[in-house]
């Protein structure tokens, strides 16, 4: 290893460790590094000998000037990794009610997730503020998430009501020509299409997609996607989507969704959670049981009535319907949910696993081809109950 090399892992060391006499490097810090380290050390150094407890809960403007300095310094992804220890370790949230703090954050899924549970005590002041963080998030969520969940939905579809005797206009031409290769006419240079596949014809609402999201506090990230995706399946004519987020108390978001901002701004998270009768109101929804597909997103830890829970869901799925438990539809890894409540789904045919927003298009597509949803689950490597 070079000096260069040495000196630099050194400096690393010293930063990692924070100084004092237990550090062992003896470096001594440039202007820049040290203002990392002051950066680092609001975060993460002890002020007593018992807390690690940093000097960011003293003021907004200071903690503004904190996050304004950790993205000088550190990339995007580390500073929303910083952002969520400040807010876990240092109580934090409460800042979070300042314009200027608001202002001064790198927004993503988490810190969305923060002010929902935050919502109710958001004054007037911080509110235009919050809603514009609410809103890059959701931008961006939409231009990532928009076009693969079109895509896979209507290819779905599409395969879901191809007919062999399609009008001029519903003839899909490239299965139409490869079932036709045979018949090829080499005098004519053509061929005589003697089976015609089509698309089916278009019907308003080919399918029904339910989505039901538990709201309570655990399942933060999971409400920001869903309303994303809510949003988006909602608005495409061919589904007839309802979106209903449940605690004890069961909210039909349906009419809201053409603006996901609005919607997530008035989710209250935490509580309890009562899924017996989210599920009650879903089965009121289901008019035509074999085009539907009811998405339940939620832990499964039921504060309500357990045996009318599991009641629901075996009926509605008894009457026809597809139901899939989605455990958490957020980036992280496995999710603590009931797993007894999870077995027992499964014994009547209702898959429950963890779901990434980037598969969640092709579990929606695999729904409605009507694919066998545990072994998608197991093929895609996801996490299942």
């Amino acid at each position: 290893m070079s000096a260069a090399d040495d000196k630099e892992r050194m400096r690393r060391w010293r930063l990692l460790l924070g100084g004092g006499e237990a550090d062992g490097t003896n470096v001594d810090l440039g202007d820049r590094d040290a203002a990392i380290d002051r950066a680092l050390a609001a975060l993460y150094d002890a002020n007593d000998g018992t807390n690690r407890r940093g000097g960011l809960q003293a003021s907004a403007p200071n903690a503004a000037r904190w996050l304004g300095d950790i993205r000088e310094f550190f990339p995007s992804s580390v500073v929303r990794v910083l952002q969520k220890d400040a807010i876990d370790r240092l109580g934090m949230s409460r800042l979070l009610l300042e314009p200027e703090m608001l202002a001064s954050v790198e927004p993503d899924v988490s810190l969305v997730a923060t002010l929902m549970s935050l919502s109710g005590v958001i004054p007037q002041k911080a509110k235009a503020t919050a809603r514009q963080v609410v809103q890059r998030v959701v931008d961006d969520l939409k231009r990532r998430l928009d076009a693969p969940m079109r895509q896979a939905v209507a290819g779905a579809l599409r395969r879901s009501t191809r007919t062999r005797r399609p009008r001029h206009s519903e003839i899909d031409w490239d299965r139409t020509i490869r079932a036709n290769l045979k018949h090829y006419q080499p005098e004519y240079r053509t061929i005589v299409p003697e089976t015609r596949i089509g698309f089916g014809r278009k019907r308003n609402a080919l399918r029904t997609i339910i989505v039901c999201i538990d709201q309570s506090g655990s399942m933060g990230q999971s409400v920001v996607y869903s309303g994303v995706f809510g949003s988006v399946l909602a608005s495409m004519p061919a589904l007839r989507t309802h979106v209903v987020a449940f605690d004890t108390a069961v909210v039909d978001l349906t009419e809201k969704m053409s603006d996901p901002v609005d919607v997530l701004m008035g989710v209250q998270l935490g509580g309890g959670t009562d899924i017996a009768r989210a599920l009650g109101y879903c089965q009121g929804l289901i008019t035509r049981p074999h085009d539907t597909v009811l998405v339940l997103i939620s832990d499964l830890y039921e504060g309500g009535d357990r045996a009318d829970m599991l009641r629901r869901a075996a009926a509605i799925v008894g009457g026809g319907a597809r139901m899939v438990a989605l455990l958490a539809l957020a980036d992280g890894g496995a999710p603590s949910y009931d797993e007894s409540v999870a077995r027992e789904f499964a014994g009547f045919g209702v898959p429950s696993f963890a779901c990434t927003p980037d598969r969640f298009p092709e579990l929606m597509a695999a729904a409605i081809r009507g694919s066998d949803l545990q072994e998608w689950a197991a093929n895609e490597g996801l996490t299942k109950a």
